[in-house]
């Protein structure tokens, strides 16, 4: 079921990427897929935790940083990387419910 899955370079994980609609897949692909994504969504909150202290090293450049270009520079790979945490919460969250299923 890897082949479900596709890696977005951006959020540095394997996102869903199904080639057909949920219910004509079996059971047990059905089964796979979520166990698969359950797999990955586990390593979001780690993934989440790495951003955070990318954050915290270019905030600390940024605290001593003299030259305004660079300054710029550092602000806007920060906000980048907050975009890439609200990213990768939503997609923590939304898919929630689909994990539930697993248990089901």
């Amino acid at each position: 079921m890897k082949g479900c899955f596709i890696y977005d370079e951006r959020l540095g994980i394997r996102l869903p990427k199904l080639e057909k609609e949920w219910e004509t897949y079996s059971k047990q692909e059905q089964e796979e897929i979520l166990l698969e994504w359950e797999t990955i969504r586990g390593k979001i909150p780690d993934r989440i935790v790495e951003l955070e202290k990318l954050i915290n090293k270019k905030q600390a450049q940024l605290g001593e940083e003299s030259d305004f270009i660079r300054s710029c520079a550092l602000n806007s790979e920060i906000a980048e990387l907050a975009s890439i945490i609200n990213d990768l919460w939503i997609w923590y969250r939304m898919n929630q419910t689909v994990s539930g299923r697993i248990h089901q």
